[in-house]
């Protein structure tokens, strides 16, 4: 639902939920405030409100009649009320559920687990999504998965894409190189685990779903992500009749315990029943909550340790049979939530245990091969003519896969470049990186490619052009450090993907949960660790 402001009046306009009522009043005169999922009316309409100092409003239904309603000052008071419960309901369900994160500005929270809690940021009622465009992105899930564990077997695909890149990138020849000792040794990933999450926009335009980027690497909030959706179904359960709005519209989300059986099957597959999952952290984690609630032992009685690249450099040892050792401890399963940045490698001892554990018979989440399968130039690859029919067989799966591409183009498309330069508001440009704050946007495009024109170097194969997707905007409170703070707002809907197979087996491939994030609109960036937005969960609609 989206709201706009005109010569003084409020308009308010729906997407699938019907516009309803106002829930708060935040002035002595006539200024509105919404929830982003209010009371149900009857009927769609779009809502003027008169400068008056009464709050008299206009009701406009979908067949053009027009009615009057008055809010009374008792009204407006309950609405304030139910906002601020809600509100306070939240925060303490957040808090006894371990909805939380490391609070910035404590000492230690980010290392010592206990220390300077604080609820993570999240949206306070589910954001409306189409069920149509839900069951196509939970559908292309496994056929993410076939992809990418095919796209991984093709070492001469991955480094001929990757090869000007790497002359220009640091940090992905470096990955190259350890990929490249791995073929000419001829090692083998026979048992291969996935944890995928494939991030998606609906365009506003096209009413299309289309796909930003494909994570292979530390796919972050299965963990909170599915405390969210519980904690919207708590809400919504307590408020649902006062909100008109049911419970059972949130699609259940079992992304944590569906990754935690992935890894706790892995650790199986390897055999031995006295080895351990060794999680790879970054050293000051503020999202380790996140992590913890992956842990194998209450579940599965597993062991599980936490080590950063500097410590498995330090600790471990490559024995003769392949095993990798930590102080005399097999890994099993290795689960990188670090190592997808450049600044985890602030050493020759970080690149060291990145490769000592490739060379490793662990199994690896991933492998260096999946690791590169999900950078943007392999992204932009996949997306030519005729490349997906390389890596699969059926047509339909193929076109599923298409329909959901948005445009994707390399630096040496001449005519795609000038028209970035020309309207860089229609693009995104994209370097090699995981995580938050890495992409280029608006006039800093513009300069960027007239920087490597002027320049004439390789430099641009550093990086690739991407179709900006143009979402519809709604009304969402956000709560961040307990506070409720409302915007206009845009959604991403990051879908989870677990897999498994040993040799010729498909032990596990499924949609595995899903994360959806809500940022600020006028925010280019997204990463909820990186501080561009908040959790979020689905409301299916239509």
């Amino acid at each position: 639902m989206g709201v706009v402001y005109e010569s003084g009046c409020l308009s308010l306009r729906s997407g699938s939920i019907p516009i309803t009522s106002i829930l708060s009043h935040e002035s002595q005169s006539s200024s509105l405030s919404l929830l982003s999922c209010p009371i149900h009316l009857p009927k769609p309409i779009a809502l003027n409100l008169r400068s008056q100092s009464s709050p008299l409003l206009r009701l406009r239904c979908c067949n053009n009649a027009q009615h009057m309603v008055t809010l009374t000052p008792e009204q407006i008071t309950n609405y304030q009320q139910l906002l601020h419960n809600m509100a306070y309901d939240a925060l303490v369900w957040s808090s006894l559920h371990g909805l939380v994160i490391g609070d910035k500005s404590v000492e230690r929270s980010g290392s010592v687990p206990g220390v300077g809690l604080v609820h993570a940021p999240f949206a306070l009622l589910p954001t409306p999504f189409p069920q149509s465009h839900w069951k196509q992105a939970s559908d292309l899930a496994p056929l993410f998965n076939e992809l990418v564990d095919r796209v991984s077997l093709d070492g001469k695909f991955l480094q001929d894409s990757l090869s000007r890149t790497k002359k220009v990138d640091k940090f992905t020849s470096r990955l190259l190189d350890i990929h490249s000792k791995m073929l000419e040794i001829n090692k083998k990933e026979e048992i291969r685990l996935g944890l995928h999450r494939s991030d998606y926009m609906l365009d506003e335009q096209t009413k299309s779903l289309l796909q930003i980027e494909l994570n292979t690497i530390s796919s972050s909030f299965a963990g909170l992500g599915s405390l969210v959706t519980e904690l919207h179904r708590n809400i919504l359960t307590h408020y649902g009749k006062l909100l008109g709005l049911d419970s059972g519209r949130i699609p259940p989300n079992s992304a944590v315990s569906q990754f935690a059986e992935a890894l706790a099957k892995a650790w199986c597959e390897y055999n031995n029943p006295r080895a351990v999952v060794m999680f790879v952290v970054q050293a000051e984690e503020r999202n380790m909550y996140d992590q913890h609630l992956l842990s194998l032992y209450n579940t599965h009685l597993i062991t599980t340790i936490r080590k950063t690249l500097a410590e498995i450099d330090q600790e471990g040892e490559l024995l003769p049979d392949g095993t990798l050792s930590l102080n005399g401890q097999a890994v099993a399963v290795i689960y990188f939530r670090a190592g997808y940045t450049p600044l985890d490698y602030p050493s020759e001892s970080e690149w060291r245990s990145r490769l000592v554990m490739e060379q490793s018979s662990a199994i690896k989440c991933p492998s260096i091969s999946y690791h590169l399968v999900g950078t943007k130039k392999i992204q932009q690859e996949l997306a030519r003519p005729n490349v997906l029919e390389r890596f699969l067989e059926n047509k339909d799966d193929i076109a599923k896969l298409r329909k959901c591409f948005a445009g994707l183009w390399s630096l040496d498309n001449s005519d795609i470049v000038r028209k970035a330069i020309e309207r860089p508001e229609l693009f995104v440009m994209k370097p090699q990186r995981e995580g938050g704050g890495n992409n280029i946007y608006g006039d800093a495009i513009r300069e960027s490619l007239l920087k490597l024109q002027k320049e004439s170097s390789e430099e641009n194969a550093a990086y690739i052009l991407m179709q900006r997707i143009f979402p519809t905007n709604s009304t969402t409170r956000f709560m961040i450090n307990g506070c409720c703070h409302k915007d206009q707002t845009i959604s991403e809907l990051g879908i989870f993907g677990s897999y498994l197979r040993n040799k010729d087996k498909v032990i596990i491939n499924e949609q595995s949960g899903y994360l959806m994030r809500t940022k600020v609109s006028s925010s280019d960036e997204g990463g909820v660790a990186a501080g561009f937005a908040v959790l979020d969960s689905v409301y299916l609609t239509g």
